[in-house]
This record gives structure tokens, C-alpha cells and sequence, in this order.
């Protein structure tokens, strides 16, 4: 095994990943939470010089139960592969989440998926793990599974913040929402992130002296709109700092799509076409409608001067972060 590998089923991880240490869970922002479960899963298999892999699903299971509620998903699964590689797990397995596997009873989830198909030496969950057909299996139901089936389980306890909450994926969804991205940091154990591919827009922020990189995201992502200190990595891995504004653009558009604009500064190169991470660290402002496009410069400046405030001196908040958004290639 040489990279980072990505596998379309359990049925198609290859016969030299049997025995693997296998974290399992749908990890959705790959929060501190899920982090304390991948990286005992990464812990675990390089005591005993096994493979560790991340079983998680898509389409996400909410998505699949309720399609017609939207759902902001924190990491798309492209990101997601991103952040579990950067935990250190040696390849992820994205089982297909659709009417047969959710049939799925949890005795058949441990004979076929973990025993049969993937040949699982042992498996790390959180301590709330739930699996199967109507949530029928649970830890203990698991733990019995793996003693009777050659497996061991390993619980990993909720991880909290300093006001002894349990972190969550739905409480930074939250805070997100409510235009709170260095909060939602702190859960996350990084600058949270969007992915997406520069695309043409109308160049009007060339016109006014900020020209942008436009990434439309996906229409059920739930980031307040407003304004944003954020840092860009583009393909090559260099990393640039900027203000980005998302939202629908009141002044110079009726009815816009919501769009993310993000200005990069000092910076002359062309994005279009390429696929970029932008990271938020801070929420400036809401979004507002300017009379003119006079005031609507002004504002501009002062946001840049705010941006640049904020991102002076800005260090990584732990190791995925440094990662992510701090190394440069």
C-alpha cells in the first residue's frame, strides 16, 4: 500500500486490507469528536502494523431518510477524504447509502460488511454508535458481535469544549449559521472550509478595484451571509490570504444567486477553472445594500483593512489546521 486510497464499497477493499483497524462513522466535518475516533483507529493500527480505514457513507444517511429537507453538510465528500487523510488513516471506504444497505439489519451489517467483506481485526466507534436496520445495533450488541466473530471493539468516549458540552456536527452547523466560524473552529479543530471551483462571473469586482474568485456552493450550504477574513489554497498548495463575501450580492443584483466572492490580496494570478479550499476565520459583517457603488467602495476598503487586521499573525489551533490551512505545498 503506497497514498492515500479511496473505495467505493467494503466489497472492493482489496484482500491485502483484511484484518485492518476500521473507524466507522459518517464524520461529517470531522470534528474534534470524529478526530478522537480516527486518530485511536490510526493509534491502534500502527501498534500492530495493520492498515487503519474510515468506514463512513454516501450519501449522507439524512439525505437518503428525509431528501426533501435540505441538509448544510459540512464536508462534502470530497473534503472529507481530505480531512481523514490528514488524520492520518491509510483509506477511506464510502459504502453506498441507499434502500438495500439501509435494509441492512445489524447482524448482517457485522457478518457481510465488517466479517465477510472487509475482514475487520478491529473496530473503533464513538460511544453512541447506532447501525442497522431502525438502529438495532448498539455498542453492546457490537462488542457481543465481535467477541463471537474473531473482531474487538473499541468505544472512544464523547470529546467536549471547555464549558463541558459534547461537540457535535449539528452545534457548529449552528454556529455557522449564525455567522460564528471562529467558534465553530474551536469544535472542529480547524478553520472551516469550503471547496469549490472558480468560476466566471460578471467581473464587476475587477471594475471596482477588488477583483474575485467566485465559487458557487451548494444550495443547501448554511453559512450566514455576510462578510468573511479567509485564506485561500489553491491547487499547488500555495495558501493566500483575502476577504470573500457570501450571499446575494443586494447591490448590484435583484434576485443573485448566493455566491461566495472572495478577494484575494496582493495577488495577480488567474483562478478560473481551478478547484481551491477557501478557510473562514472570521465574520466581519452582514451583508447590506449600498445606495451606490461609491459607498459600496468605501465599505470595501474598510473590510479589507478589517481582514487584513484579523489575519496578521494567525496561528494554526492544532494539527489539522496546520495542515490544511497553514502549509504552504
Amino acid at each position: 500500500m503506497s497514498g492515500f486510497c479511496t473505495f467505493p464499497s467494503a466489497a472492493a477493499l482489496p484482500a491485502e486490507w483484511r484484518g485492518a483497524v476500521v473507524a466507522i462513522g459518517n464524520f461529517d466535518g470531522a470534528h474534534l469528536g470524529h478526530q478522537a475516533v480516527l486518530g485511536k483507529a490510526h493509534e491502534l493500527a500502527k501498534a500492530q502494523g495493520r492498515p487503519a480505514v474510515a468506514l463512513t457513507f454516501e450519501p449522507h444517511p439524512r439525505q437518503f431518510f428525509r431528501p426533501s429537507e435540505p441538509l448544510f453538510r459540512l464536508t462534502p465528500r470530497t473534503m472529507k477524504q481530505r480531512l481523514i487523510e490528514t488524520c492520518e488513516i491509510a483509506g477511506v471506504i464510502e459504502q453506498t447509502f441507499d434502500a438495500a444497505f439501509a435494509a441492512c439489519s445489524a447482524r448482517e451489517f457485522v457478518e457481510r460488511i465488517l466479517v465477510a467483506e472487509i475482514g475487520a481485526g478491529q473496530v473503533v466507534v464513538g460511544r453512541d454508535f447506532r447501525f442497522g436496520k431502525d438502529r438495532g445495533g448498539d455498542l453492546d450488541f457490537l462488542e457481543t458481535a465481535g467477541r463471537q466473530r474473531g473482531f474487538s471493539v473499541i468505544a472512544v468516549d464523547a470529546v467536549r469544549d471547555a464549558a463541558g458540552d459534547v461537540i457535535s456536527s449539528s452545534r457548529i452547523r449552528d454556529l455557522l449559521a449564525r455567522g460564528e466560524p471562529a467558534a465553530a473552529a474551536l469544535l472542529l479543530g480547524y478553520r472551516f472550509a469550503v471547496l469549490g471551483t472558480v468560476a466566471n462571473g460578471r467581473r464587476l469586482g475587477r471594475t471596482l478595484g477588488y477583483p474575485t474568485a467566485n465559487l458557487r456552493l451548494d444550495p443547501d450550504c448554511g453559512l450566514r451571509n455576510g462578510i468573511y477574513a479567509v485564506r485561500l489554497r489553491r491547487a499547488d498548495g500555495s495558501v493566500h490570504d483575502g476577504v470573500a463575501s457570501f450571499g446575494n450580492r443586494p447591490t448590484v443584483e435583484v434576485h443573485g444567486e448566493p455566491l461566495l466572492e472572495v478577494h484575494l490580496f496582493d495577488f495577480s494570478g488567474d483562478l478560473y477553472g481551478e478547484t481551491v479550499s477557501v478557510s473562514l476565520f472570521d465574520f466581519l459583517r452582514a451583508e447590506e445594500r449600498f445606495s451606490d457603488l461609491d459607498l459600496l467602495k468605501t465599505q470595501m476598503r474598510r473590510d479589507e483593512a478589517q481582514a487584513r487586521s484579523v489575519l496578521a499573525g494567525v496561528e494554526p489551533i492544532g494539527p489539522v489546521d496546520r495542515v490544511l490551512v497553514f502549509r504552504k505545498g
